[in-house]
């Protein structure tokens, strides 16, 4: 049996394991009894059987009332089991199991079902997606008990690069099919870096690169992103190492200059589809050279047809006056449309062969198995796997085809039935990232004033989206500040697009800790968490990064900014504006929350609750995952020197054999004492070590 590190789909399972712990993270200020949108005006108790309730509505919180708890603390034992389920996948092998992952699918999907405007984010269904595919590509191990390789694991593994392609081909079309003119300018990244959410400290000097090599970046970013994709299902294997390789680098470069949570680490995971089980190990299998050279040829070929094609679209010159590279997009929109409705169905095909070329080898592999009862078994599961990947690609292809009406419109009607079925689980999802570039005119930044007599007024400043001069871009990768993230819509539009800041001004005056807890984790940092204020508004600022000084040397601020307007007015609590908002939008209790028994359950989700209450989130994401990634690196190593022990217990045990037999072989009473001579030089030299080929008088070794 193979180690289910050591091949692209344990290190896929693996890798979605080793970042879930973040995943299960809630909120007491955002879902909470008192928080911004509390998860229990989701729920309507109409007195249903609990199974109609669940089919209508798939969320575990259901559960709540049977348990004796409230919606609250509810979510905060799903959160606790999925957290300590991830860690125990993380760190046992036998825990990377279909049965698991079907519990983290489930408890997820229940947060998403009540997360509203804060959990309505595409890497949230890109999540969801990639933990069902994990339930097919994982073994049965906790019922079969056996982690053996099977026949069919080739074909469920597909629909993960069957995903990497959807999600990549379609972020790269959406940029140019919005018409936003930043992307067809190919200006897109001069604005970027600093308009982006909550950039990183490397954002800075990304953003101080010329505009030639902003603009050469964007062309290496389409051809990444939809030329490439294209080679996910060569059947040459270099091809698609090449297209990982790029893939990764692409990743990585948005990493190291913003904060996009577990997005670019899930997608990370995605690209190891691309991989295969040698170049896991670090090992090639030797081929045919003719053939070699033949493939090596035809990947040379590609590669530059590639390359030439995006100089071509790109018309990409060497510009000597600004020694840089000067690009334009060479191409209009009705050409790349028409390109688009080429493309579309050819890609659908190509998914359809490759898939069918993986159903058919796997069925080779199933009849090859030895045993007339376990090749039954075999096809059996073969079958049964093939027809569920089958049918997860059949109804992916409505939310893949979304990217071009008319081959939307040539699906057959029985597909979008089906997926009009599943919608609501979220088992597959159209993408399209980065649609538009905004901030043009200067990044929009909400800052929100409290003050305690309507005169002097204090900034209230958030941990992670700017808002301080002063302050250094964070680093939080994977977690996600869901409230500094709405901030950044919200300061897209007004606030009444954005219902829930009413909800925010009202708990802040309030002076709810819970949500004053997503501002500052640490209250003390917090300007009036001594008495809550009694007034609050809300200004939009534009802000930029700052320039580096004429000498070359770095400012002392990391931003600069100007006043734009008012978003949000002078409020208090009692202010008819204020309460005709809330009315308006139905932000005020109606009912009290539902009473908990005192049990031992509640008292632990409290106990641990308060024990990681006041630690920042991404501190406490890094620790968990810095464990689990010593742990694991520890079980490694023992794994290691257990096997280098028993290669060694193995080898002295040959050559303790080999030397009796040196020995008998040398007692012979042949060749008088010439003969014993010979034998003791001989054995002198194996014990030196010195096993090469020895002749003797009598016999040869």
């Amino acid at each position: 049996e193979r180690s289910w590190v050591r091949n692209p789909s344990g290190a896929f399972l693996c890798g979605v394991c080793m970042f879930s712990p973040c995943l299960c993270g809630f909120s007491p200020g955002l879902y909470g009894n008192e928080g911004l949108l509390p998860a229990r005006w989701q729920l309507r108790y109409s007195g249903k059987p609990l199974l109609e309730q669940l089919l209508s509505f798939p969320t575990l919180l259901w559960l709540g009332p049977q348990l004796g708890l409230d919606t609250h603390t509810t979510m905060e034992l799903l959160c606790l089991i999925g957290a300590a389920l991830s860690l125990a996948a993380t760190l046992v092998e036998a825990f990377r199991d279909s049965v698991v992952f079907f519990c983290l699918w489930a408890l997820y999907l229940s947060m998403y079902q009540v997360g509203q405007v804060f959990l309505y984010f595409q890497w949230d269904n890109l999540l969801l997606e990639t933990g069902f595919l994990c339930i097919l590509v994982a073994p049965l191990t906790l019922i079969r008990g056996s982690r053996r390789d099977r026949e069919h694991d080739r074909v469920t593994f597909w629909l993960v690069r069957w995903l990497l392609f959807r999600l990549m081909f379609a972020s790269g079309v959406v940029k140019l099919t919005s018409r936003c003119p930043t992307w067809w300018g190919l200006t897109a990244l001069t604005y970027h870096y600093e308009t982006q959410c909550i950039p990183t400290p490397l954002a800075w000097f990304a953003h101080q690169f010329p505009v030639w090599w902003q603009k050469l970046s964007v062309v290496g970013a389409f051809f990444i992103e939809i030329a490439v994709p294209l080679l996910f299902f060569s059947p040459l294997r270099r091809l698609r190492l090449g297209s990982f390789y790029l893939q990764v680098l692409l990743q990585v470069l948005i990493i190291l200059t913003g904060n996009y949570n577990f997005f670019n680490l899930l997608t990370l995971t995605l690209c190891l589809a691309l991989l295969d089980d040698q170049h896991v190990n670090f090992w090639l299998r030797r081929a045919d050279e003719l053939w070699s050279w033949l493939c090596y040829l035809l990947e040379l070929v590609v590669w530059a047809l590639m390359i030439v094609g995006t100089i071509i679209c790109f018309d990409l010159q060497l510009d000597t006056t600004k020694n840089g590279i000067s690009s334009r997009t060479a191409f209009t929109f009705h050409q790349f449309n028409q390109f688009l409705k080429t493309v579309t169905i050819p890609c659908v095909w190509i998914g359809v062969l490759s898939l069918t070329w993986e159903i058919i080898t796997a069925m080779f592999r199933c009849a090859c198995v030895s045993g007339f009862l376990k090749r039954f078994c075999g096809t059996i599961q073969w079958t049964l796997f093939a027809a569920a990947t089958a049918a997860m690609f059949t109804v992916s292809l409505v939310p893949f085809t979304y990217i071009e009406y008319d081959s939307n419109a040539r699906l057959w009607p029985g597909v979008r039935r089906a997926y009009e079925l599943v919608d609501q689980y979220q088992l597959v999802n159209s993408y399209g990232l980065f649609r538009r570039m905004t901030g043009v005119g200067g990044r929009p930044e909400v800052v929100i004033e409290g003050s305690n007599d309507g005169v002097t007024w204090t900034e209230i400043e958030f941990m992670y989206k700017p808002g301080n001069l002063s302050a250094s871009p964070p680093v939080l990768t994977p977690h996600q500040p869901r409230l500094d993230w709405q901030m950044w819509f919200a300061a897209l539009s007004t606030h009444t697009q954005a219902p829930w800041f009413t909800s925010l001004i009202y708990r802040l005056l309030q002076g709810k800790k819970d949500v004053i807890e997503l501002i500052q984790t640490d209250i003390s940092q917090y300007p009036f968490h001594q008495q809550p204020p009694a007034y609050l508004r809300a200004h939009r600022y534009r802000y930029w990064f700052t320039e580096p000084k004429a000498d070359g040397s770095y400012p002392q601020r990391w931003w600069r900014r100007i006043y734009d307007e008012e978003f949000y007015p002078k409020v208090h609590l009692g202010n008819t504006f204020l309460e005709g908002m809330l009315n308006h939008y139905g932000l005020k209790d109606k009912s009290p929350p539902r009473r908990m028994s005192n049990t031992t359950l509640v008292w632990a989700v409290k106990w641990v609750r308060s024990q990681v209450r006041g630690v920042p989130a991404h501190i406490l994401i890094w620790t968990l995952i810095v464990c689990s990634a010593i742990v694991c690196l520890l079980q490694g190593l023992r794994h290691r020197t257990a096997t280098t022990v028993a290669d060694k217990g193995k080898r002295n045990s040959q050559n303790t054999r080999k030397r009796e037999t040196l020995q008998r072989k040398c007692a012979r009473p042949v060749g008088g004492p010439q003969t014993e001579g010979c034998c003791e030089q001989s054995l002198a030299n194996y014990y030196r070590g010195d096993i090469k080929k020895v002749r003797f008088p009598f016999i040869s070794f």
